[in-house]
């Protein structure tokens, strides 16, 4: 009777236990950028494979993600465009980056391959402020001599939603030309010229650059890669043309410091030989003191397990891994989520 009734404490032990962790492994919801969107899912995929935890990640948009985790409606936000450091302190919120990206420059013109027309930020600018209308405007030709370019139209293609990704490109776009930054502007949304086409989300941009023909568009790397889009060279800061790549990436974030406020470093137009002009990172948003201590478990859990064991993954998609450096200030900021 003895051993029956220990075995029968153990088993209720055990069910207790088991009860116990089932409440602190919430499912946990996030919703925000739409950059990062593949990358969390398919981290989503795995963890819950791993753990048996599910998260759910919608992509609407940066300023979306903004207004839903300040609502409260969601356990985490995310942003390409990160919040600055007086928004962070007076909503109570930790910022942490979680992939790096870049925003491409992508065209649709006929007899023209991926990576051989080039630009500089300054044409690119007028461009994209409608200033240049055909692609064989003189200031187009002139970087690139002997191309045989074309009469045709330009249409801009850009986001139509608040979005990270315009913030990155506009902002990248305003320090290289004054008249940019005074007729269109830099942020989540601006005002682009009114013969542009607009698009939901990257792959809104990426449908209209691919369907219109003499389009010019901005998607994010990640994006144009999976739709095997035509890339525009952009000349960086040491005077290079790069193709948009992972390495070039990399070598942007490698001379930035994470160590400020909201670990946000501003990473356009870096001096690396290398660099591609237009990197960024991308964020979650997360209360310091949440509500639910089982939820904001979650998050801290999930994204620590995605930044050590995702980072293969990331770089399959398209995106580049934190530097480790980075993932260990990371690791430390998220101790500050309660």
């Amino acid at each position: 009777m003895n051993t029956q009734r220990t075995l029968l404490k153990l088993s209720t032990l055990v069910a207790a236990m088991s009860l116990s962790l089932s409440a602190l492994a919430a499912d946990i919801t996030g919703a925000g950028a739409t950059f990062p969107y593949a990358v969390y899912t398919k981290w989503a995929e795995a963890y819950k494979g791993a753990t048996g935890n599910q998260v759910n990640y919608q992509g609407i948009g940066s300023s979306g993600g903004v207004k839903q985790i300040k609502a409260k409606t969601v356990d985490f936000g995310g942003s390409d465009a990160p919040l600055k450091e007086e928004l962070l302190d007076s909503m109570g919120l930790v910022q942490i980056p979680t992939v790096m990206g870049a925003v491409t420059i992508v065209i649709n013109v006929p007899g023209i391959e991926s990576g051989k027309l080039k630009l500089d930020g300054a044409t690119a600018a007028e461009i994209f402020r409608g200033a240049i209308t055909k692609w064989n405007h003189p200031a187009i030709a002139k970087l690139n001599p002997g191309m045989t370019l074309p009469a045709t139209a330009i249409t801009v293609s850009h986001r139509s939603d608040g979005s990270g990704t315009t913030y990155a490109f506009s902002n990248y776009l305003a320090k290289q030309s004054v008249a940019f930054k005074r007729d269109v502007g830099a942020g989540n949304t601006v005002n682009w010229p009114v013969n542009a086409v607009g698009g939901k989300g990257n792959p809104g941009v990426a449908a209209n650059v691919q369907k219109i023909s003499g389009t010019i568009g901005y998607v994010d790397i990640a994006d144009a890669m999976k739709n095997k889009m035509t890339f525009v060279a952009l000349k960086n800061k040491a005077g290079n043309y790069i193709v948009p790549n992972q390495d070039a990436v990399a070598d942007a974030a490698a001379g930035a410091n994470f160590k400020v406020k909201g670990m946000a470093p501003d990473l356009l137009d870096q001096a690396h030989k290398n660099a591609w002009p237009i990197t960024s990172a991308t964020y979650a948003l997360v209360y310091e003191k949440g509500s639910d201590a089982a939820k904001q478990k979650g998050v801290v859990d999930f994204f620590t397990w995605s930044l050590n064991n995702g980072q293969k993954m990331a770089e399959e998609l398209g995106f580049v891994p934190l530097p480790a450096n980075v993932v260990k200030m990371v690791e430390a900021e998220m101790k500050n989520i309660k």
